[in-house]
C-alpha cells in the first residue's frame, strides 16, 4: 500500500508541475514569448505555444499513466534542454542563483529517469506504451 501511495503522489507531483508550467505560459503567453526571445530563439510566440501544449501533453501522460515511460523520457530531455538554454553556463557569470536553477533541473531529471524505468505503477494507470514491454519493475515481479 505504501508503494502505491508513493507512486501516485509522485505522478501527481510530476503532472502537477507540468500543469502549472503550462498554465503560467498560457496565462501570459506574450511574456513567455518575450522570455524565449531573450534567450535568442526565433519565432518566440510559436515556441511558447508549442511549449505550453507539449507540457500539457506531458501532464496528461504522467497523470494517467498512458505512455508514461515515453513521456518521462521526453520530459527529462526537455528539462535538460531548458536547463542549458535558460540557466546554463552563459547565465552564471555574476549570478549564482542561475547556477542553482541549473542544478535543480538535474534532480527533476533524475526522478523522471527513475520513473521512466519503473513505470506508472498498477493503480489508476492506463498501460499503453510504444516501448512494447512491461516496465522493468513489473517484469521483476514488482507490484505497486
Amino acid at each position: 500500500m505504501g508503494k502505491t501511495i508513493a507512486i501516485l503522489v509522485a505522478r501527481l507531483i510530476f503532472g502537477g508541475i507540468f500543469v502549472m508550467a503550462a498554465s503560467f505560459k498560457l496565462i501570459d503567453i506574450n511574456g513567455t514569448a518575450g522570455y524565449i526571445a531573450s534567450a535568442g530563439f526565433p519565432f518566440p510566440l510559436f515556441l511558447a505555444w508549442v511549449a505550453a501544449l507539449f507540457e500539457l501533453a506531458l501532464a496528461v501522460a504522467l497523470l494517467t499513466g498512458a505512455f508514461f515511460s515515453e513521456a518521462a523520457l521526453l520530459a527529462a530531455a526537455y528539462i535538460l534542454f531548458l536547463a542549458f538554454a535558460f540557466h546554463g553556463p552563459s547565465h552564471w557569470n555574476g549570478n549564482q542563483t542561475e547556477f542553482g536553477f541549473f542544478i535543480d533541473h538535474f534532480t527533476f531529471i533524475a526522478g523522471l529517469l527513475f520513473a521512466a524505468v519503473h513505470g506508472p505503477g498498477k493503480t489508476l494507470a492506463i498501460h499503453a506504451s510504444l516501448l512494447g514491454r512491461a516496465h522493468e519493475g513489473e517484469a521483476d515481479g514488482y507490484r505497486a
